[in-house]
């Protein structure tokens, strides 16, 4: 009797569960940890594996065009929760979003993977030194939004595709401009006004980054993005295609009310605030026009002036 009350003893003492001052640790270790994450951002998962093999494969792509029509960029990286959470929303194209592995999973990380899902974006999970890696030691706080390279216009297309269309071309060409946000302003004022693209100069200018694209506010994926290797010979060329050039400068000679040009094809120029039109692409438009302002501005940037003249431009066809 004596060794059986021993064992029950033993037993009792053994027993698992909350004991005093355990700080509810045994409850909150029953709580849940929120939904199971898809498919494929579970670490082994045949469709992990796929997602895997096809971002590799994209990457192995990425390369720059030699030559042809247009020609592509290269990839981009945004990084940080609230970064690609933002990017995300803002509909900008994604090849794969970078998780990182055992990640404290908030309702950023939450949106982020859910947001990426509904799209069909690929997960991938990696590790943090992986992360640290691909974007040079950047604040990535565990997510990484991978952009695949814009796909640019050739210049010559523009105007083609408006000739096609029975229309007048109305361009945009920017000169020297290096702040994505003003590119990405200008895109969405072409696709508000009935424009017909953007050409950017191949080198020393804003290209379509994640920052274009989120200032677009989506126009940009249906107004095309040229790039010129020489902005000044792409100017000639579309002269000789019968397109006026007009170049927005401060001390212009006629004021944007009289230009008659912006009824018919016309490219217009704007330069970067305060440098303005470079001296040979000033040189070779045919006309230079200003922005009467009464309130006494020196110079307007690109964005807002290219807006204003698009305006009249949309005014006069009407």
């Amino acid at each position: 009797m004596a060794g059986n009350s021993q064992r029950r003893n033993r037993r009792t003492s053994n027993k698992k569960g909350a004991t005093v001052g355990s700080g509810g640790q045994r409850r909150r270790g029953l709580e849940g940890k929120g939904p199971t994450p898809p498919a494929e951002a579970r670490k082994g998962h045949a469709k992990q594996r796929a997602a895997n093999a096809k971002v590799k494969r994209a990457a192995s792509t990425q390369s720059r065009r030699p030559s042809g029509r247009g020609s592509k960029s290269t990839s981009e990286l945004v990084a940080g929760r609230n970064p690609v959470v933002e990017a995300l929303r803002a509909d900008i194209p994604a090849s794969a979003v970078y998780v990182q592995q055992f990640i404290d999973n908030d309702e950023r990380v939450r949106e982020a993977i859910k947001l990426a899902t509904d799209r069909g974006i690929p997960l991938m999970e990696a590790p943090r030194p992986e992360l640290d890696r691909i974007t040079n030691g950047l604040n990535h706080q565990g997510l990484v939004l991978q952009i695949p390279p814009y796909e640019y216009a050739h210049p010559e297309d523009l105007a083609a595709e408006a000739f096609d269309a029975r229309e007048d071309p109305l361009i945009v060409a920017l000169d020297g401009v290096t702040d994505p946000r003003n590119l990405g302003a200008v895109v969405r004022s072409v696709a508000a006004f009935g424009g017909h693209g953007v050409v950017v100069p191949e080198r020393r200018a804003a290209g379509m980054t994640a920052g274009a694209w989120k200032t677009s506010a989506g126009t940009a994926a249906r107004v095309s993005v040229a790039r010129a290797t020489n902005l000044t010979r792409t100017l000639e060329a579309y002269q000789k295609a019968g397109l006026t050039v007009v170049g927005l400068a401060a001390d212009g000679e006629v004021e944007l009310q009289d230009l008659e040009a912006l009824a018919g094809p016309v490219v217009i120029v704007a330069g970067s605030e305060g440098k303005g039109l470079s001296r040979l692409v000033g040189e070779t438009c045919d006309l230079r026009v200003r922005i009467p302002m009464p309130g006494g501005a020196e110079s307007l940037n690109a964005g807002v002036a290219a807006g204003i003249v698009l305006y009249e431009a949309a005014r006069r066809r009407a």
